[in-house]
């Protein structure tokens, strides 16, 4: 009699790989899926952030005026031309300190603020914020909702040597000397003054983005914290701020590249570039050799160096914090 032999099972790595393949079949809705919402939005950044970034490069390495299809190819030259150019290693100093000076300031205020609406309340009872907290939180945001432009044009007239109000209340509590006293016109106060306002309009922005961030935190924590002795201040350093650190990341990033540009309130403010261009910037420049100078192939060389300073200063805040461990903190 001849033996019957049954058939060779296929290996489980076949089997499960041919499952596998048949739940990942192609059908209309997972390719409308992709189309939708990967290819479609891949294509439009390309299109509208890669491509644009990649002729202003090319265009940086030509004389183009702007206004005429022909151009010539001059290479590095305007890099060069830039990077002797006083006036512009002038803005992009000021661009530098206004991104070192504004996220510092404004977060660090904007974390002071959070932590005072949302757990700096009565050391008893249950944690809270200040009392009134959500009008605080109304009228620190209030700013915000004003165009940059607005807020430029507002704080111009208050600092008007003149008739500003500034000026008007110094003097009427006995400060004389700040009669007629120009604060965008001295040197040695017009970035201070900037600075001043370009804060006062965005620090209730990051309070509300440092409040949501804190409210994520459960309240056991702040309790036990309480419980063990911890005062407001050591709670802020070793709760709040490690528990929310990917959010203050963020922020530094998003004011750092504000910070790089501020060219609606510098334009705002002193659309000349202040006194000897103590505010002039980056953008301020590239806008006035452009559309005054008609030499666009220089701005974009412009544009191409405000970009990698950008990219820069955003890899140098995401290494920062990973290298502090901020990434590890989060994730346990």
């Amino acid at each position: 009699m001849t033996a019957v032999v049954p058939p060779t099972a296929a290996p489980a790595g076949r089997v499960s790989a041919g499952r596998r393949w048949s739940r990942r079949d192609l059908t209309f809705d997972k390719i409308s899926f992709m189309v939708v919402f990967l290819v479609i939005p891949v294509l439009g950044y390309i299109l509208f952030v890669v491509w644009p970034f990649i002729q202003a490069f090319y265009y940086s390495l030509t004389d183009w005026s702007g206004f005429t299809p022909g151009m010539n190819f001059t290479g590095l030259s305007n890099y060069f031309k830039l990077f002797s150019d006083d006036i512009f290693m002038k803005a992009v100093g000021n661009s530098l300190l206004l991104v070192i000076v504004l996220p510092i300031i404004t977060v660090v205020l904007s974390l002071v603020l959070a932590s005072l609406v949302t757990v700096g309340g009565p050391s008893h009872g249950p944690v809270r914020g200040l009392r009134n907290s959500s009008i605080y939180r109304v009228v620190s945001f209030f700013p915000y909702v004003i165009p940059a432009i607005v807020i430029g044009i507002i704080w111009g007239r208050v600092y008007d040597p003149s008739a500003g109000l500034l000026n008007g209340i110094l003097t009427g509590l006995g400060f004389e000397q700040f009669q007629s006293f120009a604060w965008l016109g001295e040197q040695r106060t017009a970035m201070i003054a900037t600075i001043f306002v370009i804060v006062w309009g965005l620090v209730g922005f990051y309070m509300v983005l440092f409040v949501a961030a804190i409210k994520g935190i459960p309240a056991e924590i702040f309790e036990a914290a309480r419980i063990d002795g911890a005062g407001r201040f050591r709670t802020a350093l070793t709760i709040t701020i490690p528990l929310i650190r990917d959010n203050i990341q963020t922020a530094y990033i998003y004011m750092g590249i504000l910070a790089l540009d501020a060219f609606v309130y510098m334009s705002a403010l002193n659309p000349g570039g202040g006194p000897n261009n103590s505010t002039l910037v980056m953008a301020q420049q590239l806008f006035t050799t452009a559309f005054t100078k008609g030499q666009f192939g220089l701005a974009c060389a412009m544009g191409v160096v405000l970009a990698v300073i950008t990219l820069v200063f955003a890899g140098i805040v995401f290494i920062v914090n990973r290298l502090t461990g901020g990434t590890n903190e989060v994730a346990e």
